[in-house]
């Protein structure tokens, strides 16, 4: 049953399509989700979390992060600016996307602000617009509180089955057949109301997700050509590749409404930035499609007539060539592509910084850390962090990292980043990389400090309690020349985590 009633969250969680804006007086109202505390949903939402961080699926790619990342959070804030995300819910919720490997195209919110993004549609939408359109969409179900709407209706469940049921669902998105295999007797008819109470819901964070666009940023058409990509789509034998086809089925009301929204008239959207065609064609290649396809991509810019092709073709075919033939190991190939690159990227400031941090993520695969630091000299920052005043973007604070790890002088990197994960403690990778960094100045007790808040940010309690546990340990065989300070706040932590770990374990 639970994988059945999985399948039917999965409508309303699962996937984003593209929408249609008011103000929130003017929406209709479903519903205000009191049924459920925003700390409740919280907690179910990290408890789901924790298992995706152990899918296989799951990518920390620091490049495609911040760029989907970055257009999210003007979405964020746009929505607190209309007051459509209220002062509670932005301090309780997380706010964070998860990058999935998979090639299907989807996305999906879950319970207490998190939210998935498959590689498969960064590498499908056209425009920055068109994915910042499902990005606004899904954030909507969450400021709108669906998700709570919906958890009352499964009011007799308990928070650990409502997430299993969750985790069945992202499950089923992978595997149609057995999801469908299980949707039969009275579950179906549990399956069609949901069905019908989700299509509500759609059609709110349409409007609302509409709303948002242009105070973030972005041109609402982004929403008309993410729906005319899904009616094409539709019109197609479904093979697989549009989850969210099933979960979301399109209907003529809702295309409609979505074009009416449009005024007459009305300018047309800028063309595809240099940049997102790069972030498309990264996420084409790190979905893994096969040697025979990383093959086909490496060899295309020696195609003839490929130099008279226009520039929004060479820029991300040349991207793909290079990082593909990365993937492949053949570093001369990408080397010769990146020369393309950068030759065809100069000028444009955003697509320039891009092509340098991937001939730095080339020279670290090469081995050549003092090559890949050269390309690290002139980076410049993304605008979010460059406001913010931070030296360097997170993209450029984990390659400099490596690679100075590498020669041995990952001391210079410790600095910032301390002060990056003060500021970001949820970030796991950047506590391992600290880690690392403190262990190579011989500073094992902060070392396995890091380590344990690598865990904490990943929901793993059990394993960082062991490595605080670990911590102390070393702490009194150091003796009188032990770090007092850090052994005091590997105490604090330890006593702080097992308490977390405990309410872990009542859970189950």
């Amino acid at each position: 049953m639970g994988r059945a009633l999985a399948a039917s969250l999965l409508i309303v969680f699962g996937t984003a399509q593209a929408p249609v804006a008011l103000a929130q007086s003017q929406l209709p109202m479903m519903g205000d989700g009191a049924e459920m505390t925003t700390s409740a949903e919280r907690k179910l939402g990290d408890r789901i979390i924790r298992e995706l961080y152990r899918d296989p699926d799951y990518i920390d790619d620091a490049v495609l992060q911040e760029y989907v990342q970055g257009l999210f959070q003007a979405l964020v804030q746009a929505a607190q600016e209309r007051g459509e995300l209220s002062p509670e819910l932005q301090e309780r919720f997380a706010w964070q996307i998860l990058l999935g490997r998979d090639r299907t195209v989807n996305a999906f919110a879950l319970p207490g602000g998190y939210f998935g993004v498959h590689l498969g549609l960064i590498g499908v939408v056209g425009t920055r617009d068109e994915l910042a359109s499902v990005l606004a969409h899904e954030l909507s179900h969450v400021t709108q509180r669906h998700i709570a709407r919906l958890m009352a209706q499964q009011g007799r469940q308990t928070p650990l089955m409502l997430g299993a049921m969750i985790l069945g669902a992202l499950a089923a998105a992978k595997n149609p057949a057995a999801a469908q295999a299980m949707m039969v007797g009275g579950q179906a008819l549990a399956v069609q109301n949901q069905l019908n109470f989700s299509r509500d819901m759609e059609r709110e964070a349409d409007r609302v997700g509409f709303g948002l666009m242009q105070p973030a940023g972005f041109a609402p058409q982004g929403f008309v050509g993410m729906f005319d990509k899904l009616q094409q789509a539709n019109r197609i034998n479904d093979n697989g590749s549009w989850p969210y086809l099933r979960s979301h089925p399109l209907t003529t009301q809702r295309i409609a409404d979505m074009h009416s929204r449009i005024p007459q008239g009305a300018a047309a959207p800028a063309p595809a930035t240099l940049e997102h065609l790069m972030m498309a064609a990264r996420a084409r290649v790190l979905m893994r499609p096969g040697v025979d396809t990383w093959r086909q991509w490496v060899a295309e810019p020696q195609d003839a007539g490929f130099s008279a092709r226009p520039l929004a073709q060479r820029v991300p075919a040349w991207y793909a060539a290079t990082l593909a033939a990365v993937q492949l190991g053949n570093m001369a190939a990408a080397r010769q592509s990146l020369r393309g690159l950068q030759a065809d990227v100069r000028g444009d400031a955003a697509a320039a910084r891009q092509a340098r941090l991937l001939g730095a993520e080339l020279e670290l695969a090469a081995g050549d850390a003092p090559a890949a630091l050269t390309y690290l000299q002139d980076s410049v920052v993304a605008g979010a962090e460059k406001k913010a005043g931070a030296p360097m973007g997170r993209p450029e604070m984990l390659l400099r990292t490596q690679a100075l790890l590498r020669t041995g002088a990952a001391a210079d990197m410790a600095g910032p980043l301390q002060t990056w994960v003060t500021s970001h403690p949820g970030d796991a990778t950047a506590w391992q990389l600290l880690a690392q960094a403190w262990q190579q100045q011989k500073q094992p007790l902060r070392a396995v400090r890091a380590e344990a808040e690598a865990q904490v940010a990943r929901y793993d309690y059990a394993a960082a309690v062991d490595r605080f546990k670990a911590g102390q340990d070393l702490a009194r065989r150091g003796g009188a020349a032990a770090d007092h300070i850090e052994a005091s706040i590997i105490d604090t932590r330890l006593r702080a985590v097992q308490s977390l770990l405990k309410e872990q374990a009542a859970e189950r």
